[in-house]
């Protein structure tokens, strides 16, 4: 993880783990760890399961190992992509991606005015030249799969399979899950709504939304970097953020 080179660690089998491990081991290491709800965007719903009790460090290590494999099968099946959008609304970018003739939809509302599309090649290459078009700032194409569209579909049937032969219990609060931005404390509720968020959209700005709705005042980042924080900023600029 501290050595490899990034070509090493880019595969997803790899960099899920790594990732997984950095933010767990983040979380243990804050004193007396009470948090009032939290949320985890994509892979960090996992490590945030984990920080909360609702899943064991080695069930959740397990889970991100067969949702890694799962979803590096899946993109090898049926070869798809990303783009970040930056600087335009979400609804317009919906209405340009529902106007192409081709497998094209929003993947991640990041914050206002950054979403990530998701699907074939050749869909989202058709609308980043729309999207350009159409005034967003920039375009960045991401070195990923077609993660969170239903060119996933193959891996959301390996992790339900995978999920189905794991213990999970109530935590210790709630946690703000991807698929519908509301909380979830029942272990059956978040089963589902884990499983459900590798074809769906990521919903991070409507989480935090309703995150602070219900009287969150102070958002603390567990992970590599400060990604989070900076999405955080935008959704809320009233909101403190920090990391560990």
């Amino acid at each position: 993880m501290f050595e490899g080179t990034p070509e090493c660690l880019q595969p997803t089998h790899i960099a899920q783990p790594a990732i997984f491990l950095y933010s767990v081991i983040l979380a243990n290491t804050i004193p007396h760890f009470q948090p009032g709800m939290v949320a985890g965007h994509s892979l960090g719903e996992f490590s945030a399961l984990v920080a909360i009790d609702v899943l064991s460090f080695e069930d959740g290590l397990n889970l991100v190992a067969a949702r890694a494999s799962a979803m590096q099968n899946a993109c090898e099946l049926v070869p798809g992509t990303m783009a970040a959008i930056i600087g335009l609304s979400d609804d317009k970018v919906s209405e340009i991606c529902d106007s192409i003739d081709a497998v094209v939809a929003p993947a991640n509302y990041n914050c206002p005015g950054q979403l990530v599309i998701s699907e074939s090649i050749q869909g989202v290459k058709i609308a980043c030249k729309t999207l350009q078009a159409a005034g967003a700032k920039k375009v960045i194409p991401l070195k990923v799969g077609g993660f969170h569209s239903s060119l996933m579909e193959p891996a959301r049937e390996q992790l339900a399979e995978a999920v189905a032969r794991t213990k999970f219990k109530t935590g210790i609060c709630p946690i703000y899950q991807n698929v519908n931005a509301a909380p979830a404390t029942a272990p059956e509720v978040i089963k589902k709504q884990l499983i459900k968020q590798l074809t769906s959209p990521i919903l991070w700005t409507r989480t935090i939304h309703c995150m602070v709705r219900d009287g969150a005042t102070r958002f603390l980042e567990c992970g590599p970097g400060n990604v989070l924080q900076g999405l955080v900023k935008k959704i809320d600029p009233n909101i403190e953020v920090a990391t560990v």
